[in-house]
């Protein structure tokens, strides 16, 4: 079973906007897919992620804007046949149905003779490694068996999209992390065109070609999972990829940073204002606790607050003299109440001016970046 990348060349999102009453879920969403890509449109609850992917399959009517495939408007195509598959978080079986005939059914909508029918079914559960449960009901299966079946179910039809709503997130942790491997497998021995919705931002990471941030309803970065995660564009981009120090500082020129009774040094300062109020941001991975201070630049004294071991290392939240909260790593355990000093690495540390704020204040952007941030 292959797809044949060349059924088209590009699916465009224009302008894409979807308003309930005088709430805007996604608003004017600009977006080219290319054949064959993965995508993943990444962010909270709410900020309109899943509302992209139902305009996508139909199911919801755009307020504004348009949806291309090559030269063929698709926004005024009923959902049944716009030829996509579609995966949604909760596995949508038909309980009575056994496991093959859940993967046949839309074989059987679109009247395959059953010669073939049985065998795309067969090599569908070969593909997603449950041919042997063939015969079962959906109720006797795992949740991760569970889920492959629906993904079988969504590939056997040779769709041109693949659309998947949260699709991991029922499962458990370690069946989460299987599951994204045998998704990626999946995308890459098919060549499927695939646009997947989630709040995982590891799992995006790990997936995608190009990963969608979202907020309220506007893409705030469209890149690779690389330029995303080393590049990101705006305060809440950083915050929601793992940018969890935030204060506020001053720029003064020439990669110097003023934040407290502090001067730190940034090479990533070049990009915001010349000089004047930054948000300054690190991870915690990036800003390591050492034993004793020197004479070394970029060196914050804390006060340990708490120390949590975490495996190879130990995750440390502390506070500066003048209140700012920090997390950080350590090589040994310490005691709360310790004085500690804490070091990050001039090419580390992320400035942002006022206008790559996102609007978003730093207690704003450190919710984001503990998980709170569901908006």
């Amino acid at each position: 079973m292959t797809q044949d990348k060349g059924r088209f060349r590009e699916l465009r999102l224009e302008r894409l906007t979807r308003r309930f009453g005088g709430f805007t879920a996604l608003n004017g969403l600009d977006l080219t897919i290319r054949g064959g890509e993965f995508i993943a449109l990444l962010g909270p609850s709410g900020c309109g992620k899943s509302t992209a992917l139902n305009l996508l399959a139909g199911l919801l009517e755009p307020t504004a804007g348009r949806i291309w495939l090559d030269d063929q408007r698709l926004d005024t195509v009923p959902s049944e046949k716009r030829d996509f598959g579609m995966v949604f978080q909760n596995y949508a079986l038909f309980p009575h149905l056994s496991v093959a005939e859940n993967v046949a059914f839309g074989l059987r909508i679109r009247k395959v003779a059953k010669a073939e029918r049985v065998e795309r079914v067969r090599r569908a559960l070969d593909l997603v490694q449950l041919g042997e449960q063939a015969e079962k009901q959906p109720g006797q299966l795992s949740g991760g068996q569970q889920q492959r079946v629906a993904i079988a179910r969504a590939v056997v039809t040779q769709p041109r999209v693949v659309l998947m709503d949260e699709p991991l997130s029922n499962l458990d942790a370690k069946l989460r992390l299987d599951m994204r491997t045998e998704v990626r497998a999946l995308h890459q021995q098919l060549g499927l065109t695939t646009v997947y919705v989630t709040h995982d931002q590891a799992e995006a990471l790990s997936l995608a070609d190009r990963l969608v941030v979202m907020r309220d309803g506007v893409a705030q970065q469209v890149g690779s999972p690389m330029e995303v995660y080393e590049n990101p564009a705006n305060v809440y981009v950083a915050a929601f990829v793992g940018y969890r120090n935030a204060v506020e500082g001053q720029h003064l020129g020439n990669a110097r940073i003023r934040v407290g009774g502090l001067e730190l040094r940034s090479e990533l300062a070049a990009s915001a204002a010349a000089q004047g109020p930054v948000v300054v941001m690190t991870r915690p991975e990036d800003t390591v606790i050492v034993d004793t201070p020197t004479s070394a630049e970029n060196q914050i004294p804390l006060t340990v607050r708490v120390c949590e071991y975490q495996g190879r290392a130990f995750a440390v939240e502390g506070q500066t003299r003048e209140g700012a909260t920090i997390h950080a790593q350590s090589s040994r355990p310490l005691q709360p109440g310790e004085p500690a000093y804490a070091y990050v690495a001039a090419e580390r540390v992320r400035v942002y001016g006022q206008q790559d704020t996102a609007g978003m204040t730093v207690e704003e952007a450190q919710l984001v970046a503990s998980g709170g941030g569901e908006q």
